[in-house]
């Protein structure tokens, strides 16, 4: 069929998870629960490390920015998922559809260049310890973050752009959020060639960032597996173990949804796969870099201090 024979549909209608009865208002009350304290751990690291100097170094600074990312990234498809489980559907203008179908894609995709940039910080520090200030001065660091925030909203573009184009026939997006594969779907012509963009695209930046990081961790190993004392091997492993968690997180859910073969999952599998890395993996960031920090345990202590302190004299 040609595009010109169909007319763009002006609307579209966001189906999630199917609840019913007392599933739906146990459904979402547990959603928000979790939405929020995200909002409130991601938000609390910022603060955290902007008000304690010992934070103060690069792999804090980019933790804090990856908390910055995902305020946004949760903030994206967490409310539709809300309203869908509450309401069951949710009517949305294509316009909409389209620039959260954008945003989200921008937001991924500058995640992936950001836990490459925190593999190389990691690297530096632990292969490069006597250069480690010097490579990531903050005119570096605050270079490093803007790149990936420009590689990331520049390389959304591709899939984004070509999906917007497409002609649609149907309106019920099976998703609780605008996404690739379910508008696809809807589509009244073939989308195979857009498939193989996309894969192309999203495949090439998620696997270029995926073997750098696996390269700087194979040096981070070598290093590690040098060092002196078993106590120094432990505290290297401790300030990588957290990112890599992250990392597996972020790059497995990410590579099923779109890059696997989409003909090989189920119906319904692709919403419940979205929630690792839209809902699951920014919940448990702020979890997985704290309460296993001692720094960041330390840093807690001391801005409590302050605060008393003021508060007393005042």
């Amino acid at each position: 069929m040609d595009h010109v024979n169909h007319t763009g549909t002006q609307s579209f209608i966001l189906v999630g998870f199917a609840t019913t009865g007392t599933l739906r208002p146990l459904a979402f009350l547990g959603t928000l629960c979790i939405y929020l304290l995200t909002l409130a751990g991601n938000l609390f690291i910022i603060v955290l490390v902007r008000a304690d100097s010992g934070l103060s170094t690069p792999m804090y600074f980019f933790i804090s920015v990856l908390s910055f990312l995902e305020l946004w990234y949760v903030s994206t498809t967490v409310p539709t998922l809300l309203h869908t489980l509450l309401h069951g559907h949710l009517p949305i203008s294509s316009a909409v559809c389209f620039v959260q179908l954008y945003v989200f894609h921008s937001l991924g995709m500058t995640e992936c260049y950001l836990l490459g940039v925190m593999a190389l910080d990691r690297y530096l520090a632990i292969c490069r310890p006597l250069h480690y200030h010097a490579l990531m001065s903050r005119q570096v660091r605050l270079r490093l973050a803007g790149a990936t925030w420009v590689a990331g909203f520049s390389a959304a573009l591709v899939p984004a752009s070509l999906t917007a184009t497409l002609p649609f026939c149907l309106k019920e997006v099976a998703h609780y959020f605008c996404d690739l594969g379910p508008l696809m779907r809807l589509a009244c012509v073939d989308t195979g060639w857009n498939v193989q963009v996309h894969i192309v695209v999203i495949g090439i930046i998620n696997a270029c960032n995926l073997v750098l990081i696996l390269g700087l961790y194979g040096g981070i190993l070598r290093a590690v597996l040098k060092l002196p004392s078993a106590a120094s091997c432990a505290k290297a492993f401790s300030t990588c173990s957290s990112h890599v968690t992250v990392v597996a997180l972020f790059f497995g859910s990410a590579f099923i949804v779109y890059v696997g073969p989409p003909k090989s999952r189920p119906e319904g599998a692709d919403k419940l796969i979205a929630l690792v890395y839209t809902f699951l993996t920014p919940f448990l960031n702020p979890i997985i870099y704290t309460l296993r920090n001692k720094e960041v345990r330390e840093a807690v202590r001391r801005v409590t201090q302050r605060i008393r302190a003021l508060s007393k004299g005042t």
